[in-house]
C-alpha cells in the first residue's frame, strides 16, 4: 500500500493509480477512527455523524458509496447527498445538522483524471491542519476487506446511512441570504459556466431559466480535457458567450462549486482579487458591515490598501483556505471577518458558513451590481481608480519534485532574486514560498503547489503587461521558462 498524504486542500490522486477503492477505504477508516477517538467539539449523544457528498467526476457516486460503507462499518452515521452535491452544500449541511465532520469526494479544480477526499470540520469549514494531521496519522497500512463491509442498500434500509436532498436545502439557505427577487426584478441576465462540475444548474434554479444562460452544464466527467478551474485561460468559450448572450455578468465555478471566476458584460475576465475587493467595498459601504479582511499569501495588496482606507485589520495567512476558515468560524478568538479569500477563487464573506462558496459569492457580486445600478466593468474600474491599479498574473509551470526542490534550495541559498524585470527587490517574505517585493509595491512570488507537480509563479504590478513581465523574468532566472 502506498503512503497517503494530504496536501493544501485534502488528498488527491489519479484514479486507478493511487486513487483506488482500497486507498479511499483506508482514508475513510482513518476518519472513522479519528471520530471514535476524539468525537469533535460539535458532537452530541449517539454515534458520530458525517455528511458525505461527491462531485461530477468519474466514479464519484461509487467512491462515495464505498466511503459510506467504510464509515458506517466504523460506527459512523452517514448523511449522503442525493446525486452530485457541491462542496458548499456539504459544508452547509455539516454545520446546520450539527454533524461531527463532512467529507466530499472531489478533486476540486484538478485535471479530470484525478479524484480526491476533502475533510470538513464540525463548524462547516475546511478541516484545520491539526485535524488533518490527526486523521492522516491514523491511516492504516491495509484497507478493510470490501467483502466484509455492509452493503450500501442494507445501510440505507437500517438507517445507518440516510440519503438527503442536501443541494436543495443549501439553495434554500442562499434564498434567505441573497436578494433573489431584487435581481429578478432588475431584469438581470447572468451567464453560468459550471465547467461540467457540481455547480451545474444551480444559478438557474435560483434566478430562473429566463435570467440565466448556461454553458458546460451537462454530464461530462472528462471536462473536455480542461481542468475545471475558473481562471481566464480555461474560460475561452465563456468569455465569448457572455457578451454574445447579452449577459450582464458571468459566473464560472470549479469542479466542486466552491471557487469563483467572473466575467464582465464585455467578456473581460474579473480576477478573484478584484472580486474580493468588490465585496469589501460593497459590504463596508453599502451594507455597513465591519470586520477583518483575511487573505492568503498570494492575494492582492489592494486589500491592504483598502484596510488602511477603511480602518479595517488585514491578516495574511499561508496558501490554503484551511488557514482562513478558523477565522470565519471565530475559533481563533479574533473579531468578525468581513471578507476572506485566496487568489485561486476561494472566497467567503462573514455571516455565512466558514467556507468558500462560488455560487453565493458570484451572486453577491450580481446583487451589488443591481443595488449600485452599475455594470460590472464600471465597478471594477472604480476599484482601480479609488485604490490604485493592481494587476495580477500567474504561471503554473509543470515540473518534477526534484526540480521544484532545486529551485527552492537556490532561492534559499541566494536570499532570493536580487532584481526582477529591472526592479530591485527590497524585501523578501517567506511565509509560504518566496515573495519578492520591490519598493513601489510590485511583487513576484515563487511557490510549489501542494496538490500537483507544479511550481507556481505569481506577480502583481501596476499594469497587466508589467505583471506578466515579472513572472516571465523570474521564471527565466530560475531556469523554468
Amino acid at each position: 500500500m502506498s503512503q497517503i498524504a494530504f496536501g493544501t486542500d485534502g488528498w488527491r490522486a489519479v484514479i486507478a493509480e493511487e486513487y483506488t477503492f482500497d486507498n479511499l477505504a483506508r482514508v475513510a477508516q482513518a476518519t472513522a477512527q479519528w471520530l471514535d477517538d476524539t468525537r469533535g467539539d460539535g458532537s452530541a449523544d449517539g454515534p458520530p455523524t458525517v455528511v458525505l457528498g461527491h462531485d461530477a467526476r468519474f466514479l464519484g457516486r461509487r467512491f462515495a458509496e464505498h466511503a459510506a460503507r467504510v464509515l458506517a462499518a466504523g460506527g459512523v452515521r452517514v448523511v449522503i447527498g442525493e446525486g452530485v452535491t457541491p462542496t458548499p452544500a456539504v459544508s452547509y449541511a455539516t454545520e446546520a445538522l450539527g454533524a461531527d465532520a463532512g467529507v466530499v469526494i472531489t478533486a476540486s479544480h484538478n485535471p479530470p483524471e484525478y479524484s480526491g477526499y476533502k475533510l470538513k470540520a464540525h463548524f462547516g469549514g475546511p478541516a484545520p491542519p491539526a485535524m488533518v494531521a490527526e486523521v492522516e496519522e491514523r491511516i492504516p497500512g491495509e484497507a478493510p476487506s470490501a467483502d466484509r463491509l455492509p452493503p450500501f442498500a442494507a445501510l440505507l434500509e437500517d438507517g445507518r446511512v440516510e440519503e438527503r436532498a442536501l443541494t436543495g436545502e443549501y439553495l434554500d439557505a442562499l434564498r434567505e441570504l441573497l436578494d433573489i427577487e431584487g435581481m429578478r426584478a432588475a431584469g438581470v441576465r447572468v451567464g453560468h459556466d459550471a465547467m461540467y462540475g457540481a455547480g451545474r444548474g444551480l444559478v438557474r434554479r435560483l434566478l430562473g431559466a429566463e435570467h440565466v444562460a448556461e454553458l458546460h452544464a451537462e454530464d461530462n466527467p472528462g471536462f473536455e480535457g480542461t481542468p475545471p478551474e475558473p481562471i481566464a485561460r480555461h474560460l475561452g468559450d465563456f468569455l465569448e458567450m457572455v457578451p454574445r448572450e447579452n449577459c450582464d455578468a458571468g459566473i464560472a465555478n470549479d469542479g466542486d462549486g466552491d471557487r469563483i471566476g467572473m466575467v464582465d458584460e464585455h467578456g473581460q475576465y474579473v480576477t478573484a482579487h478584484e472580486i474580493m475587493a468588490l465585496l469589501v467595498k460593497y459590504l463596508y459601504e453599502e451594507r455597513g458591515r465591519r470586520g477583518r479582511i483575511a487573505k492568503t499569501f498570494a492575494a492582492t495588496h489592494m486589500l491592504d490598501t483598502m484596510g488602511e482606507r477603511y480602518d479595517l485589520p488585514v491578516e495574511t495567512e499561508p496558501i490554503g483556505f484551511k488557514h482562513l476558515a478558523p477565522k470565519l468560524a471565530g475559533s481563533d478568538g479574533g473579531p468578525d471577518v468581513l471578507v476572506c479569500g485566496e487568489e485561486s477563487g476561494g472566497i467567503a464573506a462573514g455571516g455565512y458558513i466558514p467556507e468558500r462558496d462560488g455560487i453565493y459569492i458570484g451572486l453577491l457580486v450580481v446583487e451589488m451590481m443591481t443595488k449600485r445600478g452599475q455594470p460590472l466593468s464600471a465597478l471594477v474600474a472604480e476599484l482601480h481608480d479609488q485604490f490604485g491599479p493592481h494587476h495580477y498574473y500567474r504561471s503554473d509551470i509543470r515540473t518534477t519534485d526534484a526540480q521544484k526542490a532545486r529551485v527552492l534550495e537556490r532561492l534559499d541559498a541566494n536570499g532570493g532574486l536580487g532584481e526582477v524585470d529591472g526592479h530591485a527587490i527590497s524585501e523578501l517574505d517567506t511565509l509560504d514560498g518566496v515573495k519578492h517585493i520591490a519598493d513601489d509595491g510590485r511583487w513576484v512570488l515563487v511557490r510549489p503547489s501542494g496538490t500537483e507537480p507544479v511550481l507556481r509563479v505569481y506577480a502583481e504590478a501596476p499594469t497587466p503587461e508589467e505583471a506578466r513581465a515579472l513572472v516571465e523574468d523570474a521564471a527565466g532566472q530560475l531556469g523554468l521558462s
